[in-house]
């Protein structure tokens, strides 16, 4: 049976509101790129043309990119996030283990995308974009009961018993998980996914000489990754 969700307000079940001790909107922030991302995955491989090998393997790189940045960001919680929310917050023990269900479900289709994606990337064919597009299905539907249920029980309860350190830890798991030379790529992508197209999050998040580095090379890098994603030649 479902545990009732937590108000946006962090107020714990059968309590009075505590004060907040961390702002964890990154958590959602992230969520906006996997929603956005996966979202449009199906489309980006339908797009491949029969046995367009080059361009399933750009797509292909990508979706795997987005595998293993959603793989560390659910190992993170797994590993530093429920245990803490537990002890912390018992009232919380039914949302984390429904985390940890929803975490379990999603690990099927990931490891289905990791496997299938190899022979499509060789040879762009349907019959191997197949599974690929049955993996993504099912990785999308997990997505869309997980991400608004972990927003509404887990995110306020963070917002209330984690420390700000904690919270970042994430966003640090995150980074060192990136693949080598897709920096730009994830950062456009997260970036993309903000409501302001990612402004706010620029000014939030980075230094200024990290955002200048962006605006002058950061961002041709990511829109060229995204010209070669829709298969459209270089200009």
């Amino acid at each position: 049976m479902a545990a009732t969700a937590l108000p946006s307000s962090g107020e714990q079940p059968g309590g009075s509101p505590g004060a907040k001790t961390c702002d964890a909107r990154g958590m959602i922030e992230i969520h906006r790129m996997y929603r956005a991302a996966f979202g449009e995955a199906p489309s980006l491989v339908t797009g491949v043309a029969e046995g367009g090998a080059a361009h399933a393997d750009v797509v292909g790189d990508h979706l795997s990119m987005l595998s293993v940045s959603l793989h560390a960001h659910h190992e993170f919680e797994d590993e530093h996030l429920w245990d803490t929310l537990e002890e912390r917050a018992p009232t919380c023990t039914g949302h984390v283990e429904r985390m940890k269900q929803q975490h379990a479900a999603m690990l099927v289709h990931l490891r289905a995308l990791d496997a299938a994606l190899p022979a499509w990337r060789t040879s762009g064919r349907a019959t191997d974009a197949a599974p690929v597009l049955a993996a993504l299905d099912g990785i999308n539907t997990a997505l869309a009961e997980h991400l608004p249920d972990e927003e509404t029980s887990i995110v306020p309860v963070m917002e209330t018993v984690l420390t700000q350190q904690e919270v970042d830890a994430a966003s640090v798991h995150g980074r060192k998980a990136t693949p080598k030379g897709k920096t730009w790529a994830q950062l456009g992508a997260i970036l993309a996914a903000q409501p302001d197209g990612g402004d706010e999050w620029l000014r939030e998040h980075l230094p200024a000489p990290f955002r200048v580095v962006w605006r002058l090379v950061g961002r041709r890098d990511f829109e060229a990754n995204r010209a070669a994603l829709l298969g459209h030649e270089p200009g």
